[in-house]
């Protein structure tokens, strides 16, 4: 999510300096405040003497470090982790050698100036970083939704093993995959994966703006396979519904920090489903083979169709799907015939292999690498390329951000 405010006046663009030095104070005040359309911030202090940084509404952060000071040098770290690719940072800072340029390219800082810094300098290094890349909203997660039409039909087991396959997708390496539960009363992706459920949303929700990267970090849960999970405790006992900003904000920012993001939706609807459902790149809807699967799927995709307009088509999975000769079951020109333009596929079914991967905590490949169910979740998620490897650019095809799907419902 993209943190930001409306700016008053003829004021075009902000821009904070932290700093400690009185010289660098007096010299930005009379540099930036000689042109009207900039608003300018000054944060009097070390970095490393605060906790947080105001950034709302800023389109430049210039922070004045000591170099020399490992303190400043992990303050001036932890900010650039909490506010991600927006907005650039620019540092200045006295001392400067070859040890320090490194440390802050990892930081992945946008540009630093030494001092004694020139005026037009300044002022040209942040009219420069502040034009917002035409790829900073590419960034944005791919976002994959599964949503139950019936109790019990697997929406889990589907999620958690789409989630690994896009953690998986880049030969290269790992990409930035999270796994976010929203049946915030009966999830169950943190025990399908043996991990402990760390988000708290009874502590955020008095304070919503606390949220950030940070205290992100500090509520997300890391399977083994370097896949990150946003769980809660389960509270089979407390029916809660959360204020949908509260929640809005924290999908918002894991799509924000995340290649690509997989949410398992609860059957029930609130009132943030429909920005999740809107914010979505692929929408599944899982089923059964039964009749009432069937009828509540399909009754499902018209609800949809219905609240969201022009939003993300769904597509219905029948899972635990079996099909035998001779038997007088369901079969698929069945499905086909009662699902419409909507339907996608079936998942077969191999019920002793999700089992055990689901007491195991592992995803099925390790358990049966090039199974069955594996094989059909690649061909939905990465139809371009049945073998799955073939990565898309992130953000491709999104309609909406999560906080702006919401103000349209």
């Amino acid at each position: 999510m993209r943190i930001g405010r409306a700016i008053a006046g003829g004021i075009q663009a902000r821009v904070v300096v932290v700093t400690d030095d009185d010289g660098f104070e007096k010299s930005a005040r009379a540099t930036f405040g000689a042109s009207a359309q900039i608003g300018l911030d000054v944060i009097k202090g070390r970095l490393s003497g605060r906790d947080r940084i105001d950034v709302e509404g800023a389109n430049v952060i210039v922070a004045d470090v000591d170099a020399a000071d490992e303190a400043e040098l992990q303050a001036l770290e932890r900010l650039v982790q909490h506010i991600g690719n927006w907005p650039p940072v620019v540092v200045v800072t006295q001392n400067f050698d070859e040890s320090v340029a490194r440390r802050l390219m990892q930081m992945r800082v946008t540009d630093f100036l030494v001092k004694p810094v020139p005026p037009v300098e300044l002022v040209q290094t942040c009219a420069r970083v502040a034009k917002k890349p035409a790829g900073v909203e590419a960034a944005e997660a791919q976002i994959f939704t599964f949503l139950p039409a019936v109790g019990g039909a697997g929406v889990t087991t589907l999620a958690v093993q789409t989630a690994m396959l896009l953690l998986n997708s880049d030969p290269r390496g790992k990409t930035a995959t999270c796994l976010v539960d929203l049946d915030f009363q009966h999830g169950a992706c943190a025990d399908y994966l043996d991990i402990e459920p760390r988000l708290n949303l009874g502590e955020i929700e008095p304070r919503p703006e606390r949220l950030d990267r940070q205290l992100l970090q500090v509520m997300m849960s890391q399977h083994q396979s370097g896949l990150a999970v946003v769980a809660a405790p389960n509270r089979p006992a407390e029916m809660r519904s959360f204020d949908p900003d509260v929640v809005t904000r924290l999908l918002d920012l894991v799509s924000s920090h995340f290649d690509y993001v997989v949410f398992d939706m609860p059957r029930t609807w609130f009132s943030w489903t429909d920005s999740v459902l809107l914010g979505s790149n692929k929408l599944f809807i899982v089923s059964e083979t039964t009749v009432p699967g069937l009828r509540h799927a399909k009754q499902l995709v018209e609800a949809i169709g219905e609240r969201l307009g022009d939003g993300p088509r769904p597509q219905v999975l029948i899972n635990r799907f079996e099909q035998k000769l001779f038997s007088p079951g369901l079969r698929r020109a069945d499905i086909e015939q009662a699902i419409g333009d909507a339907f996608a596929a079936t998942i077969p079914n191999h019920y002793g292999l999700v089992r055990e991967a689901i007491d195991r905590g592992v995803p099925l490949d390790e358990i049966k690498p090039g199974n069955k169910i594996t094989m059909q979740l690649k061909k939905l998620i990465f139809p371009q390329d049945g073998a799955g490897m073939a990565k898309q650019s992130a953000g491709e095809g999104r309609k909406f951000k999560l906080s702006l799907a919401r103000s349209q419902g």
